[in-house]
């Protein structure tokens, strides 16, 4: 699951933390359940928690490892307290403000440790993780889990990427450190957040164009010349024909009509980085052109989201490239008070590489890796709790609330209670929600994404906003999608010995790119992509690319992706 930042190679990152906490918010103005705490009925799939026999008391400490995450303001929610009578087990919170990279290495160099854990299944929090477990910090699992199914199922290596499974899971000598959370437990559970571009339906028929029928390259290209052609004005200002989040977030997803992944297959299977091609340079030329021609926001690489957000307020952004529920949250208000300004997809557009009725190939992931400390106070109760929250009865309780309090179970799918619908739609804030226990950090220790298969969609959405959501889908995906499991070369290549000197000159793609779209000419701009290329062959690229491709042999790997 990836949420607002950006690829190396553009200027997006992938937004995890949306994906945790968003759609499944729900709580009460009170905090208590209503008496009702065990109407939560049993599945076939309850876990090991209760067993009918009476747990001994115990609290542990949860660390949840993501900058901003928070919880409610009541002692004990209606969700907590179903999980302490089913398990016998309190929680006691830690939430992150600040860096999560830094969280984690420190909590493990200075010992102030959780009995559990949780945090993001990547980057530099992983990092921290896996230098934990090399260094026998934490507790081996490997003779554990047969106690626990719900556990052991979410790591099985059919249930794990293959690249991630043997550079996290399978790295320790048949020792099993961490417990993998929310990757999807079936194809329809997979979250697809609808990445591309969406123009605002007004203006398209202002300037008489389907969006539908744009579909290339140059296809954009014409049509946001006509929106720059038209002179149209919003609040007494021009508007601008393409437009972004924060930090450029995500204008530059149109490189998926350039090249179909970070790496490409020279022939033979031999596999070379895109920033070494020549699509890269089209790519990279093609957003100059939109800059230098006034089609494309300069602003949006250096504003933040509240200026990002008023100028969609003010109706000054035609055509907006992000995911879509970040669109519909940001022109709210605009739509509102302007009935028919609604923003709808552009295209498909062509990917590159990829044919007419190919699926789309989403990189698609869980949120978390949880592990238990050595310094954990109880392990077993720690194993207790997880199994619990990861059988289908504690993910339903997690994701929803309290079976017949705040949902009843119709037809075999949770259906929300219509009150509860009520006062979570009302509440502007998402205070309640949280004080009943949704949205506080336990669905990040639920196990398998269940999401449809087991439960019954986001039951607390707003039904327009599903619409439009399935509307889009119709469009963008009309051939569906698919979930990638090939192996991805950017984390093989993070395993040869040149990794370490070659890191920084990796890490300067995304600035290297935006200061050549800003160049006074195209020679100027290639000049700037060159000099970095040099660089990188200078820090060891050559046999890192070497040490992947012999390492990759005989397996599939990611050539066609998209943003997700």
């Amino acid at each position: 699951m990836k949420n607002k930042k950006g690829k190396s190679t553009t200027v997006w990152l992938a937004v995890a933390l949306m994906a945790v906490t968003t759609l499944f918010g729900c709580s009460s103005n009170n905090g208590n359940n209503g008496g009702n705490a065990s109407t939560n009925a049993p599945s076939e799939n309850a876990g090991t928690a209760n067993n009918g026999k009476e747990q001994k008391a115990v609290t542990l400490k949860v660390l949840h490892n993501w900058n901003g995450s928070a919880g409610g303001d009541v002692d004990t929610t209606a969700i907590e307290a179903v999980i302490k009578e089913k398990t016998g087990i309190t929680i006691e919170w830690e939430y992150t403000k600040g860096s999560e990279v830094e969280k984690v290495n420190t909590i493990f160099a200075t010992q102030d440790l959780p009995d559990i854990y949780t945090g993001p299944a990547w980057g530099g929090e992983l990092d921290g993780i896996i230098k934990a477990a090399k260094e026998d910090q934490l507790v081996d699992l490997s003779d554990k889990l047969d106690k626990y199914p719900n556990l052991a199922k979410a790591v099985a290596k059919e249930n794990v990427p293959p690249a991630l499974y043997e550079k996290a899971f399978d790295a320790y000598g048949g020792k099993q450190y961490l417990l993998y959370q929310n990757h999807p437990a079936t194809p329809e559970d997979a979250m697809d957040w609808l990445y591309g571009f969406y123009v605002r339906k007004d203006i398209a028929e202002k300037v008489g164009v389907d969006p539908q029928s744009v579909k290339t390259k140059d296809d954009l290209y014409s049509f946001l010349k006509k929106i720059k052609d038209a002179d149209l004005k919003e609040s007494g200002m021009p508007v601008i024909p393409l437009g972004g989040f924060h930090n450029g977030w995500a204008v530059g997803i149109g490189n998926s009509m350039f090249y179909g992944s970070d790496y490409i297959d020279k022939g033979q299977g031999t596999l070379e980085h895109t920033f070494f091609s020549k699509a890269y340079e089209d790519y990279t030329l093609y957003y100059r052109k939109m800059l230098a021609e006034g089609l494309l926001d300069p602003e949006a690489f250096t504003q933040t989201d509240p200026i990002a957000n008023e100028k969609i307020k003010q109706g000054r952004i035609a055509v907006l490239a992000a995911h879509y529920p970040a669109i519909l949250d940001a022109s709210k208000d605009y739509v509102k008070a302007h009935p028919g300004s609604d923003y709808i997809p552009v295209g498909p557009l062509e990917r590159a590489g990829a044919a007419a009725d190919r699926p789309a190939d989403l990189s698609i992931q869980g949120n978390n890796v949880t592990v238990i400390p050595k310094k954990s106070k109880n392990v077993d109760a720690a194993l207790r709790l997880l199994d619990y929250l990861a059988s289908d009865e504690g993910f339903l309780l997690v994701r929803y609330g309290v079976q017949g309090v705040h949902w009843d179970m119709e037809n075999g799918k949770p259906v929300a209670k219509k009150e509860w619908f009520d006062k979570f739609t009302a509440d502007t804030t998402g205070k309640m929600k949280k004080n009943e226990g949704i949205g506080i950090g336990l669905e990040s220790l639920s196990g398998q994404d269940r999401i449809n298969s087991v439960g019954g969609g986001d039951i607390w959405a707003d039904q327009d906003r599903i619409a439009a959501m399935d509307n889009a889908r119709k469009i963008l995906r009309p051939n569906g999608i698919s979930v990638i499991s090939a192996y991805n070369p950017g984390d093989v290549m993070m395993k040869s010995s040149q990794w370490e000197m070659l890191k920084p000159s990796m890490d300067k793609i995304g600035d290297v790119w935006k200061q050549a779209i800003f160049a006074k000419s195209d020679e100027a701009a290639l000049k700037i992509i060159n000099d970095l290329r040099g660089q990188m062959n200078k820090t060891g690229y050559q046999d890192a690319i070497q040490y992947t491709n012999e390492n990759l042999k005989g397996k599939e790997v990611v050539l066609l992706g998209m943003p997700n």
